[in-house]
């Protein structure tokens, strides 16, 4: 993780307009002015080096990979606002850190205006066409393999369609200044951290199976590519040029739509040329929602993070939670309850809201207070299954991620999650193109009742159906004080994304940690079902004693995602924070 940060104080030569015109130089991204590349790198270096939070007077970015931060960084030095530089971030993630999101899979962001304006970018993938209710059945089962690898995973990839409506809405950049960058350095490459070489070592033999991501991400084929590494794409840096000569057409209408038209025919996939030409991003009002003092705006369905982090917090509301010791089992064991109830409805009521009605009770604040009621402060509850929100028919909204924000001295805010869901997705990559399908099918309910990759369940509001966005928990998130914003917060990791956002929320709100100290903190997880409570090996042993004398079946794990945020601090000077879970985030070309 790394977390950076811009200055207005700077002078004018101190840019290179070369890095936004290209204007066949040759030269490298890297070539802007020297005062320029200076500030910005030495900057990045010790806010990585230290993992603290610094304060900066024009901008700041938090991405999960130092390249992706500095894309971020110049593009605001390039004039763009805090949209440009989410939109630079995304796309250079597509390149360093591909295993976990890019064009090929979806997105959701959250931009607040200088206005006051908050509005929800909606570049989930859908299902294609062709896609039907059983068709990851055999003989009456659900085959995890079929939507989880493969072309029958590979949903409509919707990151692209966003990241353009984003930019053309909101940005003050064109798509063709924000990904010539991204494009020159997936042809020059990158040097592989330990990271990314052990994220890749853990699905050696899942992309052996397919030929053309072996070739890409493997060494000789068979072998995860030894850190130090310089990784070259040259496939992916042509179709970013290719976009940015013919804009989304390309990806959506023109060649690239095309190719992956006429692999998926020869390989028994269903995508079509006419799923990417149909496909639209979409604008959706968000949720807000209130906890003590603080307004808290969050994604709407399709993902089910902006409603359950609104839930769980109305439950926690009603609990003197910062009167508590945040390191003690009584107070870890109230909030797992209230994460419980969440995800039990989660697993009954959420879907796509454009196909299956999603009541909006579910934040209601009268129903959070019942479920609270609900909670036993002494013991696990057994939670048999989901509640009833008040008019539930009637009243309706209409791990392997990355989340990264961004500010400006303008008002702008922007909280964006990407995707391409599991470990470099489906592992198809369509010769000639670069670009990793995601493989977000697995995300529906394949068989109502039975869990997907992450173990979670769902009904049939979340069943496949032609078109419709399957399920998320991606939970971008940006939360005011008296109507201004103060932090814009996510994280990556499935799930876990819904308990991570909550816990840093509480933790900053409740306690007043920093963003810095609440991302340090030890993360915990509870879904429902399994019904197991998932800790970081960082608790007290104490803590975790207590948790299994009061009845909860405990697992340790090393790490429960990595999140990022950005701030302002009392003062009103901008904070990064980053995740200290994220290895390599010292290292900066």
């Amino acid at each position: 993780m790394l977390m950076g940060m811009i200055s207005d104080e700077r002078p004018e030569s101190s840019l290179d307009e070369g890095w936004l015109r290209h204007e066949g130089s040759g030269k490298s991204p890297v070539a802007i002015g020297l005062a320029g590349r200076c500030l910005v790198s030495s900057l990045l270096f010790f806010s990585c080096l230290f993992q603290v939070s610094y304060r900066l007077e024009a901008g700041v970015a938090a991405t999960v990979h130092p390249l992706a931060t500095r894309a971020a960084l110049r593009a605001m030095q390039a004039g763009g606002n805090a949209v440009d530089a989410a939109v630079a971030a995304g796309l250079t993630l597509g390149v360093v850190d591909g295993f976990n999101s890019g064009i090929g899979g979806g997105c959701f962001l959250l931009v607040r205006s200088p206005r006051g304006e908050i509005m929800g970018i909606d570049g989930r993938e859908t299902a294609p066409a062709a896609a039907t209710r059983d068709m990851f059945l055999v003989e009456g089962v659900a085959v995890p393999e079929k939507s989880q690898s493969g072309p029958l995973a590979v949903g409509v990839p919707g990151a692209l369609a966003a990241f353009d409506l984003a930019l053309k809405r909101y940005g003050k950049l064109s798509l063709e200044q924000v990904i010539l960058p991204a494009a020159e350095l997936a042809e020059e490459g990158f040097v592989v951290n330990a990271s990314y070489q052990r994220r890749v070592q853990g699905v050696v033999d899942a992309l052996k199976a397919f030929p053309e991501a072996s070739r890409l991400f493997l060494e000789a084929g068979d072998k995860a590519p030894a850190v130090g590494h310089r990784l070259i794409q040259v496939d992916l840096a042509n179709t970013y040029r290719a976009i940015a000569r013919d804009g989304i057409d390309y990806f959506y209408r023109g060649d690239l739509a095309h190719q992956v038209d006429h692999w998926m025919r020869d390989h028994g996939g269903v995508l079509r040329a006419t799923d990417l030409e149909d496909y639209r991003a979409q604008l959706r009002p968000p949720i807000h929602s209130t906890y003590r003092a603080f307004q808290v705006v969050g994604f709407p369905p399709p993902s089910s993070g902006g409603v359950h982090v609104a839930q769980i917090l109305n439950i926690l509301d009603a609990f003197p939670l910062g009167s508590m010791d945040h390191s003690s089992a009584d107070w870890v064991h109230l909030v797992v309850e209230a994460m419980k109830l969440a995800f039990a409805d989660r697993a009954h009521w959420l879907g796509d809201s454009d196909y299956v009605p999603v009541p909006s009770g579910l934040v209601s604040v009268d129903y959070a207070r019942a479920l609270a009621a609900s909670i036993d402060p002494k013991r696990p509850s057994k939670v048999s299954g989901h509640g009833q929100p008040p008019h539930a028919m009637k009243a309706t909204f209409g791990s392997h991620t990355t989340h990264f924000s961004t500010a400006d001295e303008a008002g702008w805010w922007v909280a964006c999650t990407a995707t391409v869901n599991t470990t470099f997705g489906s592992k198809v990559v369509v010769p000639q193109t670069g670009v990793v399908l995601n493989n977000e099918m697995d995300d529906f309910s394949a068989q109502p009742g039975r869990p997907n990759f992450f173990g979670l369940v769902g009904s049939d509001a979340n069943a496949v159906a032609p078109g419709k966005r399957p399920l998320s928990s991606m939970s971008p998130t940006i939360v005011l004080k008296d109507g201004e914003p103060i932090y814009s917060l996510g994280a990556a990791g499935g799930p876990t994304i819904i308990s991570q956002t909550v816990l840093h929320l509480v933790l900053m709100i409740d306690f007043g940690m920093d963003p810095q100290q609440a991302l340090a903190h030890p993360r915990l997880h509870h879904q429902w079902q399994p019904d197991r409570l998932i800790m970081e090996e960082g608790w007290p042993d104490s803590v975790v004693m207590g948790l299994r004398r009061l009845g909860h079946e405990v697992e340790l794990v090393p790490s429960l995602g990595v999140s990022q945020a950005v701030a302002k601090d009392m003062s009103g000077a901008f904070v990064g924070a980053s995740d200290p879970r994220v290895e390599g985030s010292a290292q900066f070309e």
